[in-house]
């Protein structure tokens, strides 16, 4: 399998990444949650601060992973919302102190993009997730994908709704960068 030797984001094709093990940089990832508030008047948002990684590029092409997310990570910039939110109304960080995707597939759909399939687990519930990402950097020794997911609070069991003020869905924008580890 060739791979580009360019540097510069968006250098080459997600099927030139080169084979091997390859892990998540933290300085280069993000995961951003947003999600409406008070009837959808409001829109919360926030960022989880510490996430981790791994993967592996197969020699035939495809890859697999996982990003694991510190739920008791989560900054909305609200302190009270934020320690509510880590409680067992939301993340129960007590008993479920992280939030694991596990990609079991990632195929390269041409123009930059992959088509994502794993599992999410978050409060100890698992639910199958299906995304395409799209790339932003592509190089030897770095790839960057991007991805917007809504998901469904109340499928992980987050049913608080104070006065039905919450709407269903959050979004979660997460660019998650990985390095190719030396051989």
């Amino acid at each position: 399998m060739s791979h580009t030797t360019s540097h510069s984001p968006q250098s080459g094709s997600l099927t030139e990444v080169a084979a091997g093990r390859w892990t998540l940089d933290p300085a280069g990832t993000t995961v951003r949650v947003q999600h409406k508030t008070f009837w959808g008047l409001v829109n919360v948002k926030g960022v989880f601060t510490e996430v981790s990684g791994d993967g592996e590029v197969l020699a035939g092409g495809g890859a697999h992973g996982s990003v694991t997310i510190d739920a008791a990570s989560l900054d909305t910039k609200n302190a009270k919302r934020d320690k509510h939110l880590r409680t067992a109304d939301f993340f129960d960080v007590d008993k479920h102190p992280s939030l694991v995707f596990t990609a079991n597939d990632v195929t390269a759909t041409g123009n930059g993009s992959a088509q994502v399939t794993g599992e999410l687990t978050v409060t100890g519930v698992s639910r199958e997730l299906s995304f395409t990402a799209e790339a932003s950097e592509i190089s030897a020794d770095a790839v960057t994908l991007t991805a917007e997911i809504p998901v469904e609070r109340a499928q992980f069991g987050m049913t608080w709704n104070q006065a039905n003020m919450l709407k269903p869905l959050t979004f979660v924008t997460i660019t998650a960068r990985f390095t190719r580890q030396a051989s």
